[in-house]
């Protein structure tokens, strides 16, 4: 069972940027991917940005240039950079891990509320 630990929100103006950070309880360099969604009030969790462990980056279209994943396997963190946040960006964030063994393992924290204002 992995652990995911998130941090970093709060409440920044529009143009502004923030840092999340997601900790896990364990080394992610034997985590398949892992990934930052975000759910705004009555609406869809949605997938913001993912990495794998080899490195590969995927965002959604309407955070990409603004927003970058990375992962420090030393620390055991995933981070999402955020600049250029707009309102729209305003919603919980969670850190999710994916580990495939003959199951697929799938984790989540317990999220992280980012408010942007205008």
């Amino acid at each position: 069972q992995v652990q995911l630990v998130e941090s970093g929100g709060g409440l920044v103006q529009a143009g502004g940027s923030l840092r999340l950070s997601c900790a896990a309880s364990e080394s992610i360099s034997s985590i398949n991917a892992m990934a930052w969604y975000r759910q705004a009030p009555g609406k869809q969790r949605e997938m913001v940005a993912v990495i794998t462990s080899g490195g590969t980056t995927n965002y959604a279209d309407s955070v990409k240039g603004r927003f970058t994943i990375s992962r420090d396997n030393a620390k055991n963190t995933v981070y999402l950079q955020m600049n250029s946040l707009i309102p729209e960006d305003t919603a919980v964030y969670y850190c999710n891990a994916i580990r495939l063994r003959l199951t697929t393992y799938t984790y989540w924290g317990q999220g992280t509320q980012v408010t942007v204002s205008s």
